[in-house]
């Protein structure tokens, strides 16, 4: 057995890898640090977790865990760190965009490895430091990384993609309260939306001369998930499409080619990517689908954890998907 420290735990994903390390064979929970919530039952932030655990929240950080779980807002990590010391065998697991991009991946001689395992699966096993990557981020990546594999990603890359109102956070804004979020839809970022970096590193570490790439993200009338829509020039046909991306995810855990168009209820409440390939004349449309709060942050975080202490990939991750 581990011990695992959760900082930020009254959130959505502190919630999330409370849940998952509760029904983790090989983890015990040692703390859930938050400053607003210590000495308060962990179910009074997470009220479906009543009669489940006992856990309260903590004021204090117990810096001997094995491995601690940073669920805090972005630039707030940083910050953090800096004013906490874990021992010098502590496994750090970041879920905000603080360490991502390589010109922010060292902090006080922490060196912290991009953590899509699908991408990074070998540094990940011997990382100590593990940068989690957003939402947005992994579901377009995965639906681009194995043209950018194959060299195919020289032309512009479009991409347009939704997500649910808990890929804003917690705490309540003008764009995810009911009222305004209810039978809505629309855009925000266009073109500059912030997990563009991120993608752009990943998918120029596999080729050098991939196109422009075009996200238009968009906000959904409902609470989890992220389908995203991407289309390029593609050559070859549907068949190759297939078995270029089998190929690729041939050893993923949980990234699935689908046969037929897929949807988002059937990855959430799952560390599932599901993955679908169309092509229209000279274009091939992927369609990607993920939870964004478990393969978008803390069901990846799990996973990472895993990969890092030699569990198995999917351990405390088989989750059912609320397809019904």
């Amino acid at each position: 057995m581990i011990r695992a420290g959760i900082i930020g735990g009254s959130g959505y994903t502190g919630g999330e890898l409370i849940r998952i390390l509760l029904n983790h064979s090989q983890v015990e929970i040692d703390f859930v640090f938050s400053t607003t919530r210590a000495g308060k039952a962990v179910s009074s932030a997470h009220a479906d977790l009543l009669g489940t655990t006992e856990l309260h929240f903590s004021g204090d950080v117990n810096s001997d865990v094995d491995v601690v779980f940073l669920c805090l807002g972005h630039g707030n990590s940083t910050k953090f760190l800096g004013e906490h010391q874990f021992s010098e065998t502590t496994k750090i697991i970041d879920l905000s965009n603080d360490f991502r991009l390589q010109k922010d991946a060292t902090l006080n001689g922490k060196n912290f490895v991009y953590g899509l395992p699908e991408l990074n699966k070998s540094k990940i096993r011997e990382a100590k430091y593990i940068a989690n990557p957003g939402c947005f981020a992994t579901a377009i990546q995965l639906g681009l990384l194995p043209l950018a594999k194959a060299g195919l990603l020289s032309k512009d890359v479009h991409v347009n993609a939704v997500t649910g109102s808990t890929g804003a956070g917690v705490s309540p804004s003008g764009t995810t309260h009911f009222s305004w979020r209810n039978n809505n839809v629309s855009w925000y970022k266009p073109f500059t939306h912030q997990h563009l970096g991120e993608i752009n590193e990943s998918l120029n570490a596999l080729q050098t001369d991939v196109g422009e790439l075009f996200f238009l993200p968009n906000r959904g009338n409902f609470t989890r998930g992220i389908l995203a829509t991407a289309y390029t020039k593609f050559k070859g046909d549907s068949e190759e499409a297939i078995k270029l991306f089998k190929g690729f995810y041939a050893d993923a855990e949980f990234t699935q080619i689908a046969s037929e168009p897929i949807h988002l209820k059937q990855v959430v409440n799952t560390n599932q990517c599901h993955i679908h390939l169309h092509k229209h004349e000279d274009a091939l449309l992927v369609t990607s689908a993920i939870d964004n709060l478990l393969k978008g942050a803390s069901g990846q975080a799990v996973q990472n954890m895993n990969l890092m202490f030699g569990f198995e990939e999917s351990e405390g991750l088989q989750l059912k998907a609320g397809v019904y």
